[in-house]
């Protein structure tokens, strides 16, 4: 039986706590669910479905930019979705080096623009590959020449033509280059405190690694807010007919560089006799003089002719068909 404490004892306890003699224990209940601080000075615009659509939008673009990139550089290219987040403008200038590469963009009919932030250590990775280089990055902190921007230009308007395709399931746009900005401090394209959803893309071409920011101001969006959802997105996807996915194929191998070489005939050297050529020296072949060439695409066998000269260049005149295989 539990113990009944007399009218003394209680005014004995009251008047110990009130004094701070007995320390009074306060029991801390727990309903097990997870609080968040919310920064109401700079609110989310966007919900979590949202944010997932974007999502599922340019993770579609990371596979056609890889593809692109992989045919233009002629190596191969890796391009990841990292993260799709929300921060206020001027938070994401902070982020980003100085000097870099600003693509400021507009989205018609939509209104504002948008920055594509390519960090120069891809973009210088980018400039060495098409200038025949190995395609590692050569940045040490300088800005760009005027011809590497000119370069930077071309690549990011076909970059950027890979949006329309990305967007069309939610909304129909027109990808345009405005500028390239190099300082982030001149690229002002929403005030500092507006929110803004940024697309994080990793992107790895040979060793070279690094990352790519899409920054999409949310005033941009809001007007096609409710076409942001997985719900719609899907429902666009499973509409999609066959015949738009072939001509998007048929465009990426129409576009793709094929390298072509043509060889006039073979032979075999010792190591020693290779030491040893200078200029001048004649090596023989295993053809005759009028025997056809053989053109090459890429590794496959597929034309023979004859090599002669059209204007001031050198050319490869098709003489018949290689019909060896069934490619």
């Amino acid at each position: 039986m539990d113990e009944i404490l007399s009218q003394h004892e209680i005014e004995s306890l009251l008047s110990a706590m009130s004094s701070g003699e007995v320390k009074i224990e306060v029991k801390q209940e727990v309903d097990g669910r997870n609080i968040k601080n919310y920064d109401f000075r700079r609110p989310n615009k966007f919900s979590k479905d949202q944010l997932n659509t974007i999502e599922l939008i340019y993770d579609d673009f990371c596979r056609s930019f890889s593809t692109l990139l992989s045919g233009l550089l002629r190596t191969k290219v890796d391009a990841k979705l990292g993260s799709v987040t929300q921060c206020t403008y001027e938070d994401f200038l902070q982020k980003i080096p100085n000097p870099t590469i600003l693509n400021v963009f507009s989205l018609a009919p939509l209104e504002g623009k948008g920055l594509m932030e390519m960090n120069p250590v891809i973009a210088f990775s980018i400039i060495d590959r098409l200038f025949g280089g190995p395609g590692l990055s050569t940045f040490d902190g300088r800005p760009i020449t005027e011809i590497e921007k000119n370069v930077i230009q071309r690549i990011s308007e076909k970059v950027l033509l890979l949006f329309k395709d990305a967007w069309k399931i939610c909304y129909d746009i027109n990808p345009y280059l405005e500028v390239i900005e190099i300082n982030p401090q001149l690229a002002q394209v929403v005030s500092p405190l507006e929110m803004v959803i940024i697309i994080t893309i990793s992107i790895k071409i040979g060793e070279t690694e690094d990352f790519m920011n899409v920054c999409l101001p949310c005033l941009m969006l809001e007007p096609i807010a409710d076409k942001l959802n997985t719900r719609f997105w899907f429902a666009g996807t499973s509409a999609s007919s066959a015949k738009d996915y072939s001509q998007y194929l048929q465009r990426v191998v129409e576009t793709t560089d094929i390298p072509l070489t043509v060889v006039l005939g073979n032979n075999t050297i010792k190591i020693r006799d290779l030491l040893e050529l200078q200029a001048g020296d004649v090596i023989p072949l295993d053809k005759p003089k009028d025997a056809d060439a053989e053109l090459y695409l890429g590794s496959k066998l597929k034309f023979y002719g004859q090599v002669g000269q059209m204007g001031n260049k050198l050319a490869f005149k098709i003489n018949k068909a290689c019909n060896e295989g069934s490619d």
